[in-house]
């Protein structure tokens, strides 16, 4: 019995469109003989919709169109497709009004509805702010050909709940060893399961481990794409009952697959098994690609405007916009002050032509002069400092939004995640554009990046340089990003022979305090405990915490780590608790897991 998994790539809210994919993988599933069709979680409304979930209208279209759909499926094929179905009972008592379901379409008709029932509410999550969780195992009975097959459905989270996996249960129920009780013989899990470096391989750990405890094999389905902050990575899955890989679908891009099922020895056959990508560095890369490219051609944008400094951020961000959008649909505009080294613009330019985009240079000379005129008599009793070296960032930054406003590019800006921790940043100056690119990537993994990417270049791997046709065959001496971004000094050049490590520790420590802080939720004292400097935790600290309305008002971000500053990150700004008052109060604690 045939399996097609359709790893989709829904842009939010477009029924029709999404609709239409669905359709188009059916089409192709039949013609490779496929019985039944997986498609991720809420695959018709794309993951995750949010607030659109409050429009009684959006619910209703989406129950219109899940109806047509099951008509128009080709003849002999039965779907599960992720809708936001009503719950009937909401009204007479209390439940709330939509479940998260997947919808079983056969024979031009909803078969049956099978709910989600672990609702998570941690990091990026909000499912039980919208959906009443299901109380009873999902499963149906297959027949094709002849054969019949008992299938176990589970949605994203359901199969994330296993105590001999995590070591305990977030949720009372299991619903994975409910299904084993009921006696599927297949299970399927249909994700909406955003990415983060690394998270793949603990996705295979886990569904090995469940397919071993319960000697029960598991397909698993994932959307791909970008949507908003958030970046899908698909790398959807199938494990046989000895918890061999089975099949594997591209990472970070739309695939269909067929997988099969024999009943004779009740377990999948082996299929087609695309290679896992190699590295962290390689990982992030292709995610933020995918995302930039996403964002850009699901919010309407064609080609986007960067601001050049000659540095590791912006360069790293104009390779991600050029391999995205393709070189000739990226601007970058060069600003020098009078306090610009010569390299700075020498580098920038550098970029740009082994990159293969065009460059514009507006000079901000003038602009700061004026700036200066202007405040001539209200700052004439004071020294000039931050202020006056804000007002350069400033300048760019609405330079930048002019030409954004006026050719409608999408302004991508280039601050990392050490900056965006800190505060190392300026709002309505560098922090201004449509979408924080590198802002969930740290400062010493965007050197790890570029080096990499210049190792890619080299090598000519077009498997992550697709877009960027120059570097497509290995040439020894090819380079991406500059030798000289990559060994100086990194600066702002808001002052004369000013370095970032004037105001900051150096990177690896900032990096490696933050990491604790954010990723590992350490304390202040375990941090010390761990070797750093106490002043030093004390001040990074403070800096984190003030910097809080910053963050709040920055574009959205990226998320590749499991910690973003994005909607998975709910901090006060204005709170009396300060973290370096653990360091008084807290002991470090015997273990970190969680």
């Amino acid at each position: 019995m045939k399996i097609a998994i359709a790893q989709l790539n829904p842009t939010i809210g477009d029924l029709s469109g999404n609709a239409q994919q669905i359709l188009d993988a059916a089409n192709r599933a039949v013609q490779q003989g496929a019985h039944l069709l997986l498609t991720p979680e809420l695959s018709l409304c794309g993951y995750p919709p949010r607030d659109l979930l409050l429009r009684p209208g959006f619910v209703a279209l989406m129950q219109q169109t899940v109806e047509r759909l099951a008509q128009d499926l080709p003849a002999g094929l039965s779907a599960l497709v992720g809708i936001a179905a009503e719950n009937p009972q909401a009204q007479q008592i209390g439940q709330k009004p939509i479940f998260n379901s997947m919808a079983l379409l056969q024979k031009g008709k909803i078969k049956a509805l099978f709910y989600k029932r672990l609702l998570p509410t941690y990091d990026v999550f909000d499912d039980d702010r919208y959906f009443e969780s299901g109380q009873e195992p999902n499963h149906f009975v297959l027949q094709a050909d002849g054969q019949s097959l008992h299938i176990g459905v589970t949605i994203c989270e359901d199969l994330w709940n296993d105590e001999g996996f995590w070591g305990q249960r977030a949720y009372p129920d299991n619903p994975t060893a409910d299904l084993v009780k009921v006696g599927v013989e297949l299970i399927v899990n249909l994700s909406g399961s955003p990415y983060s470096v690394g998270k793949q391989q603990l996705r295979e750990q886990m569904i090995r481990h469940a397919v071993q405890q319960h000697g029960c094999p598991i397909v698993y389905v994932n959307q791909v794409g970008g949507n908003d902050d958030l970046i899908f990575d698909g790398s959807s899955v199938s494990v046989s009952r000895q918890g061999k890989v089975t099949s594997r679908a591209a990472a970070f891009a739309s695939d269909l697959q067929i997988v099969e099922y024999d009943p004779a020895q009740q377990d999948l056959q082996p299929g087609p098994v695309v290679p896992p990508i190699n590295g962290s560095d390689a990982e992030i890369w292709s995610a933020l690609v995918l995302g930039v490219r996403d964002y850009a051609r699901k919010c309407g944008f064609s080609k986007a405007v960067i601001g050049l400094s000659g540095g590791i951020d912006s360069a790293l961000v104009s390779a991600i916009a050029a391999a995205a959008l393709g070189p000739e649909n990226v601007l970058g505009v060069l600003m020098p002050s009078p306090h610009s080294s010569e390299h700075s613009i020498q580098d920038a330019e550098q970029l740009a032509n082994n990159l293969g985009f065009t460059t514009e240079t507006l000079s901000i000379g003038k602009l700061m002069a004026g700036y200066d005129e202007t405040f001539s008599t209200l700052f004439a009793e004071t020294e000039a400092g931050v202020t006056e070296e804000n007002l350069q960032s400033r300048i760019r930054g609405n330079l930048l939004m002019a030409i954004s406003n006026k050719f409608g590019h999408l302004l991508l800006s280039t601050g990392n995640k050490s900056e965006m921790s800190v505060g190392y940043c300026t709002l309505y100056g560098d922090m201004n554009g449509g979408l924080a690119v590198i802002a969930d990537v740290s400062k010493t993994r965007v050197y790890a990046i570029c080096r990499w990417l210049n190792r890619q270049a080299k090598a000519g791997d077009c498997r992550y340089l697709a877009q960027l046709t120059q570097f497509s065959q290995p040439n020894p001496q090819a380079e991406i990003i500059p030798e000289n971004i990559l060994i100086k000094p990194p600066s702002a050049e808001l002052k004369p022979g000013q370095v970032d490590q004037d105001s900051l520790p150096s990177y690896d420590v900032l990096d490696d305090i933050l990491e604790r802080l954010t990723q590992s939720q350490q304390s202040a004292a375990e941090i010390v405990a761990a070797g750093h400097d106490r002043q030093i935790v004390e001040r990074v600290i403070q800096l984190l915490t003030r910097a809080e309305f910053k963050r709040r008002q920055a574009p959205p971000v990226l998320k590749v780590t499991d910690r973003a500053f994005g909607t998975g990150w709910r901090m006060p700004i204005a709170s009396h608790w300060a973290l370096m008052t653990e360091l008084q109060s807290q002991k470090p604690r015997k273990s970190l897991s969680s």
